[in-house]
């Protein structure tokens, strides 16, 4: 007989349909949280799990590193020739752009879900 977890000494159940039970799979699947248990804990704690994609954030990461590498590349080549490119520049805002508009959509997701609680 395995060792029970004394702390949580009291049953707590409840009966679904097979659909019901197939949504709460899907939702648990979702999140990535494989015991049922600490799915159901959770939602019944929380009442929600959050799960954040964070590809928007990768890609400002790597906008943020372009950037910074322009930014090096023009300083360097002022301090060398006293002379800034406008190709360098351009290149300079063209991934500036692109990390506002990541910032936007993230700024928008972020909204829409925290709008939800």
């Amino acid at each position: 007989m395995a060792k029970q977890n004394l702390t949580r000494n009291i049953n707590m159940g409840f009966r679904v349909t097979e659909e019901e039970q197939a949504m709460i799979y899907k939702r648990m699947k979702q999140t990535n949280i494989s015991s049922l248990r600490a799915y159901l804990l959770k939602m019944a704690i929380d009442g929600r799990v959050i799960q954040i994609d964070l590809t928007s954030t990768n890609e400002n990461t790597r906008l943020l590193r372009n950037i910074s590498n322009n930014i090096n590349q023009i300083t360097k080549r002022a301090h060398e020739t006293g002379n800034i490119y406008a190709a360098d520049l351009d290149e300079f805002r063209k991934d500036y752009d692109m990390l506002w508009e990541q910032q936007e959509q993230i700024l928008k997701a972020l909204s829409k879900l925290l709008g939800a609680v």
